[in-house]
């Protein structure tokens, strides 16, 4: 249960929530140029990347990242619909493979559209213990979004004009759904039921009455396009980044109100933001609000080796007396 969003002021951005019962123990990695993966695996291009990985036997598990040249991705989970074939001749991509195929060989949302139309999806696992995840994805640059979805009719590329992405069901749904929202203002409602009979509304924001507010993907599709769509904000850093989480804050999850048949409650474990102009990336975690940054631009992106930066699971007060 997650949900991600691309999201233009004077620059861009990029970022996510990662929704589920458990952290992975993630950080935010960059991968510079010239990282060759271990093992044997598939080769990096041209580009470093900066996002959230978890970095298992020395490769870094992508959730999410922007590249150098501002093209970004996410992978969100799409349990029941994903579908990867069996694979066959060794060429085939491994879900896990497809974010740092796309963002290290891409330099825009195009360029990645014509890379998957050549590759093909197969079910590889990364490991015995981390099997393939059933997923979706969000590319965005600047200018573009789109969905890929690995389907059992192939895999399907289809342009997300709304900027959005969260869970089941398939996007195609969600983009449907919206029409049964389409009367939702940031503004005050009209009396279009009685012509000629006085009412008036009695209480601010009933413009959005109606706006779902529990957290089921389809809903959390519908709140965060709403509160992106709407939200005002400066075009300062400072102001842009502090907009987006309050957008991202609009889906986020709290330990308790979503729990799974063992009783594990669901949460959002991180949510992030990236400034994909100018390659910084922000984050928060469940146990830490403070925006922490990284900027991939101070690091030797011509190296060999990740550049790592944990996660703080502690709150940082800044207290006043």
């Amino acid at each position: 249960m997650c949900t991600a969003v691309s999201f233009t002021t004077k620059d861009h951005y990029f970022g996510r929530t990662l929704d589920l019962e458990l952290s992975f123990g993630e950080e935010t990695v960059i991968t510079p140029r010239s990282f060759s993966p271990p093992g044997g695996r598939r080769p990096f291009g041209r580009f470093a990347l900066i996002g959230t990985a978890k970095v298992s036997e020395g490769y870094p598990l992508y959730f999410d990242a922007t590249n150098e040249k501002g093209l970004s991705a996410a992978g969100l989970n799409f349990p029941y619909s994903a579908y990867y074939p069996p694979a066959k001749d060794g060429d085939e991509v491994a879900p896990f493979e497809l974010i740092p195929l796309l963002l290290s060989n891409c330099e825009t949302v195009e360029e990645a559209v014509r890379l998957l139309c050549g590759i093909r999806l197969a079910s590889i696992n990364f490991s015995k213990s981390l099997p393939a995840s059933p997923l979706h994805w969000l590319v965005s640059d600047g200018e573009r979004s789109v969905t890929v979805e690995p389907l059992k009719s192939g895999l399907k590329v289809t342009e997300n004009p709304v900027g959005v992405l969260t869970n089941e069901p398939a996007f195609d749904y969600h983009m449907a759904n919206l029409c049964c929202y389409m009367g939702l203002t940031a503004g005050q409602p009209e009396n279009r039921l009685f012509k000629g009979v006085e009412l008036a509304p009695w209480s601010r924001g009933m413009g959005a009455m109606g706006l779902p507010g529990d957290l089921s993907s389809p809903s959390r599709f519908v709140r965060a396009a709403f509160t992106k769509l709407n939200i005002q904000s400066g075009e300062s850093e400072e102001e842009s980044v502090a907009s987006f989480f309050h957008v991202l804050g609009a889906v986020q999850q709290q330990k308790g109100c979503c729990l799974l048949g063992d009783g594990s409650p669901v949460y959002t474990v991180y949510t992030s933001c990236c400034n994909t102009d100018r390659g910084i990336y922000y984050c928060t975690t469940y146990e830490d609000p403070q925006i922490r940054a990284v900027d991939m631009r101070r690091e030797d992106l011509n190296g060999r080796r990740l550049i790592r930066y944990p996660r703080s699971k502690t709150p940082l007060f800044a207290r006043q007396n």
